[in-house]
């Protein structure tokens, strides 16, 4: 049986002495919700990562009793190995030969231990968690390869203006008095819509329709 991590360019790290045992956390994910009155309830949301965890030793010296292999790593080379693969971003392929585990995951993390009288070896306890790539799905449109997206209608943030449109005995200072508060505003309404009412100020006809602001 062998313990090993390869990274995505075919390297190989096998690890020169196998755990006495390998734990594997599942669980099922949850999202709680609190519904007023009624208290929390739990709806599941599909298996979340799994998390694989055991602890070993890479020995300074070569011994057949428990290495599994001759050319066993420098002991401080194999933990630099084991921290550059807890720095790195891209997922790692871990393998146990002769049992189903053979999954892509990350160094989640990584523990090294010096006991005394164990001179030149280094204890370790590794925690692995892992790796699904993210997808996103899409829906292709008529005529279109991007992605289907629910738009809402934006809220239109411009204001709207203020219209009134001319009756019968009206004028421009009785309009800005009823609807602006204040007769001496005709002449800015006068300005607003001189293309409408023409030269002549007092030439409002009914039907016109007038912007207030």
């Amino acid at each position: 049986m062998e313990f090993s991590l390869t990274d995505g360019k075919g390297k190989k790290f096998q690890f020169p002495v196998n755990p006495e045992e390998v734990t594997i956390s599942r669980q099922k994910g949850f999202d709680t919700t609190t519904i007023l009155s009624y208290g929390e309830f739990d709806f599941p949301q599909g298996e979340k990562v799994k998390e694989i965890s055991f602890s070993s030793f890479f020995p300074k010296e070569y011994n057949p009793a428990y290495c599994t292999y001759e050319d066993i790593p420098d002991p401080q080379e194999a933990m630099n190995t084991l921290n550059g693969f807890l720095l790195s971003k891209n997922p790692l392929r871990f393998i146990i030969t002769e049992t189903a585990v053979n999954v892509p995951v990350i160094v989640a993390s990584h523990n090294s231990t010096f006991r005394g009288g164990e001179y030149g070896d280094v204890n370790f306890d590794l925690s692995l968690r892992t790796w699904r790539e993210m997808k996103i799905s899409k829906k292709a449109g008529s005529g279109s390869k991007s992605a289907t997206v629910n738009k809402k209608p934006r809220t239109d943030m411009k204001e709207k203006k203020k219209t009134y449109t001319v009756k019968s005995g009206d004028s421009l200072s009785k309009i800005a008095k009823l609807e602006l508060g204040d007769s001496s505003q005709w002449s800015r309404i006068y300005q607003l819509n001189k293309k409408v009412i023409g030269q002549n100020p007092n030439a409002i006809k009914p039907g016109q329709k007038l912007v207030l602001s």
